[in-house]
Formats: structure tokens, C-alpha cells, sequence
């Protein structure tokens, strides 16, 4: 084309009339690897038993709380234990532990003794009167008192009290002494088996916390977004009051609970001692946070005008497009469910294993070999596939804004932009959001492998000092990657280019307009920032409050870093819509302003207001009068972007 009709195209800035599919390749790369996790899916289904460690089992294989099959060799396999949910060991004052199992023999049973049993006609009274029978099964009630290998068949006298925890169904001794004793054992246990089964156990030790938690967090982000949507200056500082309030509130309530800890005489257990530690690190993480969080609240009070102000242009797009408000819901459902498939999957990898008799008539269950390759090959498919779901929605909200504003008639946006850019990502670029979510996960791995080597060099701090390092540098490279990664989404929308060239447009474009745009969305960044912060910090304290009443066994530093993590992602996720508005816009309008001079011939896209906004913000007013008004396909470098 040559320059005039180029200039005449630009004008109508009509839709690409022929797009292509981008990153094709990637695209059936990552159908392969979803084949992988499909074939990991059915192997779990069919060699797994999540139930078992959910539910909890006997030494004879028998699953507490459903009917079972019966076992080859062990004839007190097979049993109904649909009204037996509880696992009782029958020697829970002195449990030792051998090769990761319990040497005590357990059973099911319907309830747990609540008083002492002190002699075998008390057993075989609370055997009668509440129908729980805590002999072996072929042992009759009559023949309590009767049979002479009743010392191998009954429980140790005395029994001491029960009473049914939550963790797990077991049955927990009451009695100080066995409670200190059992509950040793079983922390040993956890404490023995590799990362893979530890993150299991916090998962299920706090999962209705969690959820609960979760739930909490999901309320403050759509409260947030609806706050963000209706922006005006006391709202702001009332945010910014907030968040300050909740981050010195909960720095001290983990330094108030660390010193409780610390101090507390009965504090004896391995999982109590493990509280005690992740509680200082925590309290230190949040003090430093708070400090650095107060510094740049200080430094950046004089422009909270102008944030402010961006928001405000950032609302008035999306309410032209008011379904973006809703993209988050339906990205968050997606998550759930993948997380929910994700779970239950790592559930049934945990327990795949075999079945085998042993001499003495019990069951043992013996892993299958390849568990811990497929475990991980499942975490970085979580990792892929989670950054998958957030790079279409981020395309989504980029595709939309892009719709909107090269748009002329302002006062008539165009009909359904959110359905067309769905459409459009799903004909055309889902290859190119495969790319850029790989891109995050090749830095993800990284991390995850730079941590875990950390906990093995633990004790030399030279080696620590150098992992601390590269986790940061690591870190920082993944924050540059997401940056350039949105604005490449952006690119593609307009141009319909694969991810390569998409990116080397949006950093062309980038680069020569910084110093106009780099503070603006700074400053708009930051405050969506705080309120991720306020999210992740109320949630915490939530989260904190319900952890600490249940300190008897409860590990609960897995499950309050999960409670942190998914607040975090639930905020970003409901937040992102303004970020990704915030940062497409800026992306059109260097585009509009170095495509067009504002002339009769070649008018801005750009609103009034925006320009009005970027002018006094970054003071370029009479810099944009004298701006160059050569096409920006003639670029010196060779960039060129097609118009739309």
C-alpha cells in the first residue's frame, strides 16, 4: 500500500479482513502435553485410592466409611464398613513407628470410646451398648472375656478416652501422656515422607479452612472491583487507610502469636516447633513488606490525583464494556474447576499403589514405580495450565478494550467486544497464549527447583546466600516476562501476529514512548497493587484467627500459605481487568499517536479526556504539537503494524 491509502484505511481503522492462526505449533504442543496429563488422569483413576487417605483404613485393608473388596491372602479384607468411619489403633499409647508404618494393629469402628475401659468387661459393655466393636472383627462379643488370645485380638488396657478429630477420622487419645505419644508418631511419620505426600497432608488437615478462607477472599475482591469501578478520591485514601491498618494489625498478631508460642510450656510437639519457626519468618516477611509497602506510600502521596484520575478513564472504558467486570467470574470458575480436577488427581497419585497380603493375614499397600515422575510432570501442568486460563482472559480484556477504543463513535461502542475477542482467541490465537503461559512456566520451574535445593543446603550459608540470589533474579525476570507478555496479548489483538513479533512490536512501541507512560502506569499499578495487598492481608488475618484455635496436631503452615496464595490469585485475577484495561489503552494510544497527528485528515482515536490526562501528567503538551507525523510502518527499525 502506499502512504495515502494507507492514511485512508487508518482513518476507518476498518477490521482485519483475513487473520491466521498464530503459533500453531505451540498450540498442538500443548494438546500433546494434555494428553500426557489425560493418560496420568486414568492411570491415577484406575491405580489410586484417594478414599484411603481421606477416609482412612485398617491394617486388613478395609476402607473406613464404604464397602470394600476383598483382598487375596487376607480374609478379614472385604468388609462393610459403611457405618464405621473412624480409625481406631489398638495400641495408641505406645505406637512405634517401622519403615513409615505404624506398627499397631487399626480397625474401623462407629465411635470412639469417650471414658476409660479399664478391664475387658468394659469393652465388651461399650461394645453392646454402642455397637462399636474395638476387637477384631472375627472376634464375637461374647467371647470378650473368654478367649484366650484376647491380649493379641482386644486393644492394650487401659483404653483411654477418644475422642474423633477432624484430620484424618483417627481416633485421638485424650489422655495427656498417649496424646503426646500418639500424636509424635504421626507427625514423625509426616515429617518422614518426601514433599510430595507433605503437601497432601496440609491440604487435607485444613481443606474446610481453606475453602472457607477462600470463599472470604473471593468476597473482598469482587467488593474491590466494584470499589475500583466507582473510584473517587476518599475511596482511595480510605483503601490506602486499609491497607496500612492491615498490615501493621497483622505483623503484630504474628509476632504476638510467635511469642505465644515460643512461651508456651506445652509446646513440645515436632508440628509445634515447625509453627513456632514459619511464625518468625512470616513476622519478619510482613515487617519488611509493611515497611517498604509505608516508603512508597510516602513517596507517592503527591500523585494520588492523577491515579485517581486514570481510574476514572479506566471505568469509563469499562463501562462501555460493562461484561468485563464479569470476564473474572467466569475466568475464577474455570480455575476452580481445573484446581478441583488438579487435586483429586494429586489425591489418587498419593495412594496408587498395590495390594498385598502379609503373613500375618494384613495389607499393605506398596507404590508404584514412576509415582513421583508423573507427580511432577501433574505440578507443572498445573503451573501451564493455570497461566493458560489468566493469558485468555488477559487476551479477552485486550481484545475488547482494543475494539472500543479505535472506535469513532464513542457514544456507540461496538456490539458484544467481549464475545468477538472470545471468538477470535479461540479461531486464532489460543497458540499465542499457549506461547506466552509456557514462557512463565519455563521461570516457574526454575524457582520451584532453586527452593526446594535451598531446604537441602539449609545449612550452608554460602550455598543459601547464592540461591537467595538467583530465586531474586529468577523472580524479577518472571515480573519483566508478565509485563511484556500482556502488552505482546495486546499487540496480537490489534495486529493478529503470532507471539514473536507481536512482542517485538509492543517493546518498539514501548520503548519510544516510556518516558510518557512508564510513571502513569506506574502510579495505576501501585494502587492495584495495595488493594491485592489488602485482599491477601485480611484473608491472612482471617486465616490466622481460625488456624490458631485448633493448635492440637493442626500443621497449618501449608494450608495458610494456600490460603495466601489464592487469595492472591482470586484478587489478581478480579483486579487484572483494570491492569490489563489500564495497560491496553496505553498501548493503543502510543499506537494512535504515532500513527495519526490529529489532523482533519489523520484525527486521534484517543478520547479528549485521555489526552487531556497524559498532558498534564507527564507535561508534553506542547511536545505533542510538534510530534512527527511519518506513518509508523516507516520506521527505521522496520516495525510495522498492520491496521485493524
Amino acid at each position: 500500500q502506499d502512504s495515502g491509502d494507507s492514511a485512508s484505511e487508518l482513518q476507518e481503522w476498518r477490521p482485519v479482513t483475513y487473520r491466521k492462526c498464530t503459533d500453531t505449533l505451540w498450540l498442538l504442543l500443548f494438546c500433546l502435553f494434555w494428553a500426557g496429563l489425560m493418560f496420568i488422569t486414568g492411570y491415577a483413576v484406575m491405580a489410586g485410592a484417594a478414599e484411603r487417605l481421606v477416609l482412612g483404613y485398617d491394617s486388613f485393608g478395609n476402607i473406613c466409611g464404604r464397602k470394600n473388596t476383598p483382598v487375596k491372602g487376607a480374609p478379614l479384607s472385604g468388609q462393610d464398613m459403611t457405618n464405621k468411619k473412624y480409625v481406631f489403633f489398638l495400641n495408641s499409647c505406645s505406637l512405634e513407628m517401622q519403615s513409615l508404618k505404624i506398627s499397631s494393629l487399626s480397625l474401623c469402628v462407629s465411635s470412639c470410646p469417650q471414658e476409660q475401659l479399664n478391664s475387658l468387661e468394659d469393652l465388651q459393655s461399650f461394645a453392646r451398648n454402642n455397637g462399636s466393636f474395638l476387637c477384631l472383627y472375627n472376634l464375637n462379643v461374647s467371647s470378650y472375656t473368654l478367649n484366650p488370645q484376647v491380649a493379641q485380638l482386644c486393644p492394650t488396657l487401659p483404653v483411654p478416652p477418644s475422642k474423633s478429630f477432624p484430620l484424618l477420622n483417627r481416633c485421638v487419645p485424650q489422655n495427656p501422656e498417649c496424646y503426646s505419644k500418639y500424636a509424635s508418631v504421626l507427625i514423625s511419620m509426616v515429617n518422614e515422607m518426601d514433599v510430595f505426600h507433605r503437601i497432601l497432608s496440609g491440604i487435607l488437615a485444613g481443606r474446610d479452612t481453606v475453602i472457607g478462607l477462600s470463599v472470604l477472599a473471593l468476597a473482598f475482591s469482587f467488593i474491590l472491583v466494584l470499589a475500583f469501578r466507582f473510584i473517587r478520591t476518599l475511596l482511595v485514601h480510605t483503601l490506602i487507610a486499609l491497607v496500612v491498618f492491615g498490615l501493621l494489625f497483622v505483623s503484630g498478631v504474628l509476632w504476638w502469636l510467635h511469642y505465644d508460642y515460643r512461651n508456651d510450656p506445652s509446646t513440645e510437639l515436632e508440628t509445634e516447633k515447625e509453627n513456632v519457626k514459619f511464625l518468625l519468618g512470616y513476622a519478619i516477611f510482613s515487617t519488611i513488606v509493611t515497611v517498604v509497602i509505608l516508603f512508597l506510600i510516602f513517596v507517592l502521596r503527591k500523585r494520588l490525583q492523577f491515579t485517581v484520575q486514570l481510574f476514572r478513564i479506566v471505568g469509563k472504558i469499562i463501562g462501555r464494556i460493562p461484561f468485563l467486570l464479569f470476564q473474572p467470574l467466569w475466568t475464577l470458575l474455570i480455575l476452580i474447576v481445573f484446581w478441583v480436577f488438579w487435586v483429586a488427581i494429586l489425591l489418587s497419585l498419593g495412594t496408587a499403589g498395590t495390594a498385598q497380603s502379609t503373613s500375618g493375614g494384613q495389607v499393605e499397600y506398596r507404590a508404584l514405580s514412576g509415582i513421583c515422575y508423573m507427580a511432577w510432570y501433574h505440578f507443572v501442568g498445573l503451573i501451564w495450565t493455570s497461566e493458560f486460563i489468566l493469558a485468555c482472559q488477559q487476551m479477552v480484556i485486550a481484545g475488547a478494550v482494543v475494539t472500543c477504543y479505535f472506535n469513532r463513535n464513542k457514544n456507540s461502542p461496538p456490539p458484544h467486544p467481549v464475545l468477538s475477542s472470545i471468538s477470535v482467541l479461540f479461531c486464532y490465537h489460543l497458540g499465542t497464549a499457549v506461547k506466552g503461559s509456557f514462557l512463565i512456566t519455563i521461570l516457574r520451574i526454575p524457582r520451584i527447583v532453586l527452593l526446594y535445593l535451598y531446604n537441602i543446603l539449609n545449612q550452608k550459608k554460602n550455598a543459601k546466600c547464592l540461591f537467595r540470589c538467583c530465586f531474586c533474579w529468577v523472580c524479577c525476570q518472571e515480573s519483566r516476562l508478565r509485563y511484556f507478555n500482556q502488552h505482546a496479548y495486546t499487540t496480537t489483538a490489534i495486529n493478529g501476529t503470532n507471539f514473536c513479533t507481536s512482542a517485538k512490536d509492543a517493546d518498539c512501541i514501548l520503548a519510544r514512548n516510556s518516558a510518557k507512560l512508564a510513571s502513569i502506569s506506574c502510579f495505576g499499578d501501585f494502587l492495584l497493587f495495595l488493594g491485592k495487598v489488602f485482599v491477601v492481608c485480611f484473608t491472612v488475618f482471617g486465616g490466622l484467627m481460625a488456624f490458631n484455635y485448633h493448635r492440637e496436631l493442626q500443621a497449618w503452615v501449608v494450608p495458610l500459605l494456600l490460603v495466601g496464595f489464592f487469595a492472591y490469585v482470586m484478587s489478581h485475577s478480579f483486579l487484572s481487568v483494570f491492569e490489563v484495561t489500564a495497560d491496553a489503552m496505553f498501548l493503543c494510544f502510543a499506537i494512535d499517536m504515532e500513527t495519526n497527528d490529529g489532523t482533519a485528515e489523520k484525527p486521534y482515536f484517543v478520547d479528549q479526556e485521555l489526552l487531556t490526562f497524559v498532558s498534564q501528567s507527564n507535561k508534553l503538551t506542547e511536545g505533542q504539537k510538534h510530534r512527527s507525523t511519518r506513518p509508523f510502518q516507516d520506521n527505521e527499525d522496520g516495525t510495522e503494524l498492520q491496521p485493524m
